[in-house]
């Protein structure tokens, strides 16, 4: 691998409620994950954070998740495949229009969340958020958990997809991820976790909580905006990605 997309989840303020830093993490970033007011998210702040991303010119992905405000998209949900295709062409229609008038475009979509983990194993659940993407703009690009079964149902249904890898949380021993509820499942150090992510991109593995080695192949990388020490994981990254002779790119411009 000569290059590596960084991406982040970003444009979750709402109102006078500040989540994260997105101006700086903008500053790193080649791909930014934009929330689309399912999860968080208010027009005029995703207004402004669109307009940073196209001045920057960082790629940008629709980030759909469940209508659950109060829950931050992190709790599961089973609505019906009808609902679910309808939010997401709706949750991606609604950014599509803010990025045109930002003056940039909506090059891809990253489910969520619990939807996104829902998604990479429930084959109901991604049929319908599948059938969504083909049905509004079959050129948008899937980001999904690499490894995943997700990522073989969307590339069989004639999407383009993009496998990502976590800088900030623990994997158990098959690939997913952690759960929040356990402890370790986030990982804050940034140091720890540029050596973890240089070794991802440089050899393809990766170390489970419980010390074993898993394969992992991601062309992209996330680093979640809303954790407090975001903005110093993400400059250690770049920075160690740099020195292993990566270059940072939009995996959209591949």
């Amino acid at each position: 691998m000569t290059y590596i997309d960084l991406n982040s989840d970003l444009g979750e303020s709402f109102g006078p409620w500040a989540m994260g830093d997105d101006a700086a993490m903008l500053e790193v970033m080649t791909s930014a994950n934009i929330a689309c007011g399912f999860h968080a998210g208010d027009p005029a702040g995703l207004l402004t954070v669109l307009e940073e991303a196209a001045r920057r010119g960082v790629a940008v992905g629709a980030h759909v998740g469940y209508r659950d405000l109060v829950g931050f998209g992190r709790r599961n949900m089973e609505p019906t495949s009808a609902e679910l295709m309808a939010d997401t062409i709706y949750q991606i229609g609604a950014l599509q229009g803010l990025a045109r008038a930002a003056g940039t475009r909506v090059s891809y979509v990253k489910p969520h969340g619990a939807l996104y983990n829902t998604i990479a194993r429930d084959a109901r659940q991604a049929g319908a958020v599948i059938a969504a993407i083909k049905s509004i703009d079959p050129s948008l690009v899937l980001m999904a958990l690499a490894g995943a079964p997700v990522v073989d149902w969307a590339r069989a249904a004639g999407l383009r997809v993009v496998c990502e890898a976590f800088a900030d949380r623990a994997y158990n021993p098959d690939g997913s991820l952690v759960s929040r509820a356990e402890a370790g499942a986030v990982l804050h150090d940034p140091d720890l976790i540029a050596r973890r992510m240089t070794k991802l991109a440089t050899g393809g593995s990766i170390r489970a909580i419980e010390g074993s080695e898993i394969a992992v192949e991601a062309q992209s990388i996330c680093v979640h905006g809303d954790t407090p020490a975001a903005v110093g994981i993400a400059r250690a990254l770049r920075d160690a990605l740099l020195r292993e002779g990566l270059s940072l790119r939009a995996f959209t411009d591949v």
